[in-house]
């Protein structure tokens, strides 16, 4: 039986995770909160310039109890839980969301988007790449649109993706880190020409935490 077989065989009680650990939460609207990340493995977009190609190939992580996972979080003492990866929207995830809540934990979840999300989520930090597009149906969910800025081209991806959430969405651009001396004037003045948008700093790096 493959991984992948196993995994839609057990209906989001295990799941393959790469690591899970309680930090700062670096980007975008929870920015300096104490969060306990929960990454998981496997990802279909591939952006070139992702920071954590380690979690792409879910094969070289174990699956994992979500019983475990959901412990170590309330052991933790933490408030919220943010789900990541990786791609995390590639498995059912009804049944962490449901028992993190149990916990009286807030949950928030980072994705691109590409997969109809299952589960139950407080939070919904939405990262749309160019290629693997959000779903439809995906950008009225999203509390946050985080679009990362690497050339120009990505303000029209921007705003493409911002024309479809909601009023009470967030807008965010974030600099691609290794563009950020290139970019970073560019969405200074990108932002204050158009101030829907904010900007969001990965701090987490000038801090040097996970």
């Amino acid at each position: 039986m493959s991984i992948e077989e196993k995994l839609d065989l057990d209906g989001g009680y295990l799941l393959p995770l790469v690591e899970d650990f309680y930090t700062i939460q670096g980007e975008g609207r929870y920015t300096g909160a104490a969060a306990y990340f929960i990454r998981l493995a496997g990802c279909d977009v591939g952006c070139a310039w992702c920071d954590a190609q380690y979690t792409w190939n879910l094969k070289q992580y174990a699956l994992t109890p979500i019983e475990e996972v959901v412990g170590r979080v309330k052991v933790s003492g933490t408030p919220l839980a943010v789900i990541t990866g990786g791609e995390p929207t590639m498995y059912d995830l009804e049944p962490l969301t449901r028992a993190l809540h149990e916990a009286g934990i807030r949950i928030n979840i980072e994705t691109s988007g590409g997969h109809t999300l299952r589960g139950a989520f407080d939070w919904i930090c939405l990262s749309p790449k160019r290629k693997k597009a959000p779903l439809e149906e995906n950008l009225p969910l999203a509390d946050e649109l985080k679009v990362v800025i690497s050339d120009d081209s990505d303000f029209d991806w921007a705003e493409a993706n911002a024309a479809h959430t909601s009023k009470k969405c967030i807008l965010y651009l974030q600099v691609e880190w290794s563009r950020s001396a290139q970019m970073m004037p560019k969405v200074v003045e990108y932002v204050k020409a158009h101030p829907k948008w904010r900007v969001s700093l990965q701090t987490h790096k000038y801090m040097n935490i996970p």
